[in-house]
């Protein structure tokens, strides 16, 4: 069963903490050199931390936005993580004029100011019925915008922090977390551990 990954390097990652925990899942992960890499890849990851417009700007230097596109709309196994999961939006008020890969519908925005910007540390995630890689529990997450529904075809998770927002979404074999599925203990570790063994097929 093939455990081979490519992650996309966006600029605005952590790659040493991705490319830790699939290590340590036997996986192995290598950074995407090209378009053509992501392409033909059996999997992807798309991490990200930071700015929205930045990491948008490092996919369309690199020419990587149309293929991702691609093989999200075809539901091919994609992993995209915190930033990463943003990026699948249209839009985010964190970058003004920025537009996103545009696989979900909707923007992203900010949290509200009642409650602590950004939100920082551990939080409940509670899976819809019908996840297949996430489950519910506890994650840790750094972030200041969010997606505040799930959209139609997609089944997902959802989290409170000034509200209820999405925490991670599913369709086909694509998973998007806003969490840290690497940083977030034996719990992480098996929802990436299940996303690998749901897609072992992937060559």
């Amino acid at each position: 069963m093939s455990r081979a990954l490519k992650v996309i390097p966006t600029g605005t990652a952590n790659l040493a903490s991705v490319l830790a925990a699939f290590r340590r899942l036997g996986a192995t992960p290598e950074i995407a050199q090209s378009a053509a890499e992501v392409a033909l890849a059996g999997r992807v990851v798309l991490p990200g931390v930071g700015s929205f417009g930045t990491a948008i700007e490092e996919l369309d230097r690199q020419g990587m936005r149309s293929v991702l596109r691609e093989r999200l709309i075809e539901g091919r196994p994609t992993l995209a993580v915190c930033v990463g999961m943003q990026l699948l939006a249209t839009i985010s008020e964190e970058s003004q004029g920025a537009a996103g890969i545009a696989i979900v519908p909707g923007g992203v925005k900010r949290f509200p100011d009642s409650v602590k910007v950004p939100q920082l540390g551990w939080n409940r995630v509670t899976a819809e019925p019908g996840c297949r890689f996430v489950i519910t529990g506890w994650a840790y997450f750094a972030n200041s915008y969010r997606l505040e529904e799930i959209p139609e075809g997609w089944v997902g998770a959802t989290t409170n922090h000034g509200g209820r927002f999405v925490s991670a979404l599913e369709r086909g074999d694509v998973l998007a977390c806003q969490f840290h599925p690497e940083l977030s203990g034996p719990w992480g570790a098996g929802i990436l551990g299940s996303w690998l063994d749901a897609t072992g097929k992937a060559t």
